[in-house]
């Protein structure tokens, strides 16, 4: 390999008809063809294929798995380390869930539309305006009473295909729904509940990982409770559930929450340690809902 590396020789960029490409490569006096896929197929590799694109040959994709996994599990609260180790592991959960989507109609418009969730696409101020009991309502006073933003998700970066790496965003930014659909605070047990929730909900390789090593963290009557209890809701409502990537859940908004649920095939899990109470959250929801009326 190094011999005919050494026997190539740039030439310089001709356009030739029958739509072969204007850099070659010569072996001697003759093109070699074999030369010239190697090198189309490395700059297509390097080539960034989307917008925070950053290409990864296959050691390099093994080496950042196998860091991010180290730092994410001495430091869950590297969500950067948490998003790169989700995306080197993906592997065919990505096409498999794309795929799902595509045999589903609200699933191909969340494809065809490419929604995100953030707090520039969505009015809070709206939803606080929302009935009682809309999921619309729900999302915004479970948003007050965990205290987060819908704009701490990282970017996809490694993953090549832009569509796959889109069904990876969107993972990502409806995680939130998740939370808040199937009633569950953020809190570690409560994250390592709703990972083994998604891993038999979506299979993404990731958040079985989180779920395997997460525990370790706790103490052992928060494990023992993880397991006897939030584990099995988990596996079993996760895995009978309706895939969750295939719903448009900002289309939903106004939509009853416990019909959704029913109509998702979703029931809440044993009762979640919250840090603060519904009625402050509700009584902060209603205060934005006020403050928006006094504005208009």
């Amino acid at each position: 390999m190094q011999h005919l590396s050494r026997c190539l020789h740039r030439q310089s960029r001709i356009k030739l008809s029958g739509g072969i490409p204007s850099t070659h490569y010569r072996l001697g006096t003759f093109y070699d063809p074999v030369a010239v896929s190697m090198t189309q197929r490395r700059e297509k590799s390097t080539t960034p294929a989307y917008e925070g694109h950053i290409p990864l040959n296959w050691f390099e994709n093994l080496f950042l798995a196998v860091g991010s996994a180290t730092v994410a599990l001495k430091d869950p609260r590297r969500g950067d380390m948490i998003a790169a180790l989700g995306e080197t592991t993906a592997g065919s959960s990505l096409p498999r869930l794309r795929e799902i989507m595509l045999n589903d109609p609200e699933g191909r418009k969340i494809l065809k539309d490419h929604p995100h969730v953030s707090s520039e696409t969505v009015n809070m101020d709206q939803l606080a305006r929302y009935p009682e009991g809309s999921f619309g309502r729900a999302y915004v006073t479970w948003l007050e009473r965990c205290g987060v933003t819908p704009d701490t998700r990282e970017p996809v970066h490694y993953i090549d295909d832009p569509e796959l790496a889109y069904v990876m965003q969107r993972y990502r930014e409806c995680h939130d729904f998740y939370h808040c659909i199937c009633n569950l605070p953020v809190n570690v047990e409560s994250e390592l509940a709703l990972k083994y929730f998604e891993f038999a909900n979506l299979g993404i390789p990731m958040t079985a990982i989180s779920a395997v090593f997460g525990p370790l963290r706790l103490t052992t009557k928060k494990r023992e409770r993880l397991f006897s209890e939030f584990v099995p809701w988990a596996l079993k409502c996760g895995g009978s559930s309706k895939s969750l990537i295939t719903v448009y859940w900002e289309q939903r908004w106004d939509q009853n929450v416990d019909d959704i649920k029913k109509e998702l095939g979703i029931w809440d899990p044993p009762e979640a340690r919250w840090s603060k109470p519904l009625s402050e959250a509700k009584a902060a929801a209603a205060k934005r809902q006020q403050n928006r009326v006094q504005i208009t």
